[in-house]
Parts: C-alpha cells; sequence; structure tokens
C-alpha cells in the first residue's frame, strides 16, 4: 500500500511550527552572542602565560569538549537549581547550556586564529613600540578575524541545529512544536519534512548572509 502525503493538516496548523522556528532563532542569537564573549574569556586565559589562568579554562574547554551537549541541558535544567536553590525555566536553561557548550568551542577557534599570527609579526610591533593592546588591535586581530571566520560560523551552525535539544526541556523551539504538531495530526512523516525544510532554509539563509559577510570582511582587510 502506497502512503499517501497529506500536508493540510500540517498547513493548517503553520502559525504553530513558525512561532517555533522564532524561538530557535532566538534562543540560537542570545547563545551566540554570550558564546562569543565566554570563547573570547577563555581564549585570553587560554593564551596567558600564567599557569593559574590557563589551567581553570583549560578545564573547562576539556569538559564541554568530551561531554554530551544533552548532559548539559539537563543538568543546567535539573541538578543546578537543586545546587543553588532556585527555579529555572527552560529558555534560561537552554541558553546557558548552549552559550558555556559553544563558549568552549569557539575559545579554541579564537585561539587558533591568534595563534596563526606569525611570531614576527609581534616582535616586529613591539619593536615599533606597540603596546599589547596596539598590536592586538592593529595587527592581530584584523587578520586572525579573516581566518576565524570560517571556522566560527560552521560553529554557529552547529549551535543552531544543538538548539533541538531544547525540546528535552519542554522549550517550545521548533522540534518541541513539531511534536505537538505530530501529536494533534499523527501524521510524522509531513510533519519532521516540514521541520527539516524549516532548518535547511533557516542555514541556507545564514549561510548566504556568512558568504556576504565574509566578502565585507576580506574587501575590508
Amino acid at each position: 500500500m502506497t502512503y499517501q502525503w497529506d500536508f493540510s493538516p500540517i498547513l493548517a496548523r503553520w502559525p504553530m511550527l513558525l512561532d517555533g522556528l522564532f524561538n530557535t532563532v532566538k534562543i540560537a542569537a542570545v547563545a551566540i552572542v554570550l558564546g562569543v564573549l565566554v570563547g573570547l574569556v577563555l581564549a585570553l586565559l587560554r593564551l596567558s602565560p600564567r599557569r593559574f589562568l590557563r589551567l581553570p579554562a583549560s578545564v573547562f574547554v576539556e569538559f564541554y569538549r568530551n561531554t554530551p551537549p544533552i548532559v548539559h541541558f539537563f543538568w543546567f535544567f535539573y541538578a543546578l537549581p537543586v545546587v543553588l536553590n532556585i527555579s529555572l525555566d527552560p529558555l534560561v536553561a537552554a541558553v546557558l547550556a548552549l552559550s558555556t557548550q559553544s563558549g568552549a568551542f569557539y575559545a579554541e577557534v579564537f585561539r587558533g586564529g591568534i595563534r596563526s599570527i606569525e611570531r614576527g609579526q609581534w616582535e616586529g610591533a613591539r619593536a615599533l613600540g606597540m603596546s599589547h593592546a596596539q598590536l592586538m588591535r592593529r595587527i592581530v586581530l584584523p587578520q586572525a578575524a579573516t581566518r576565524m571566520f570560517a571556522p566560527f560560523v560552521e560553529r554557529s551552525f552547529e549551535l543552531i541545529k544543538t538548539t533541538a535539544l531544547a525540546s528535552t526541556l519542554a522549550y517550545g523551539e521548533l522540534l518541541y512544536r513539531a511534536m505537538m504538531v505530530n501529536s494533534e495530526t499523527f501524521r510524522p512523516l509531513e510533519v519532521y519534512t516540514a521541520v527539516a525544510l524549516l532548518y535547511l532554509v533557516l542555514l541556507v539563509s545564514c549561510s548566504a548572509l556568512a558568504r556576504v559577510a565574509e566578502a565585507r570582511l576580506t574587501a575590508y582587510r
């Protein structure tokens, strides 16, 4: 018997899926901004010549790089409230999980980009009397930004896809809304096909924007 595709029940609930897509974009945007801040701090700590600064940052990065993302979601939502005797709603817990996890990966992107600048340029800038801040602003970061851009975008795309794990906390992102639609329509093929297409449109759009931004960054250099 041939399966009869029917998207009409999904189209009737399209606003629910679009609301989930909006929540996915919202949580991803917040997590990327916070993740960049966390990543910058961690990268600078890992580049520090002082071991007491490098070691905690290295432990943080290695922990997040070697543990499953879903564990981070569960820990922030179920364990942290017990430890601190507070309550966290799913949005806050998901943002904390995503931003700390992505921060660990961004840190390696930033650190790798900064360390990729040839040692001769560092020494030449110091010979010209530049301070460390001037060296970073005028010499290192403009070049490192171009080299870091592609891995940064790739990591950000991974973060967007990881937002689907927020559904395990009952946060109303795209996948969670899709599960609600499926429970009402009993059309899993159509529902999850629509979800895949929405993720595809979102990430292809982000990819196009990233190419424009990369071209402008290269032209600016």
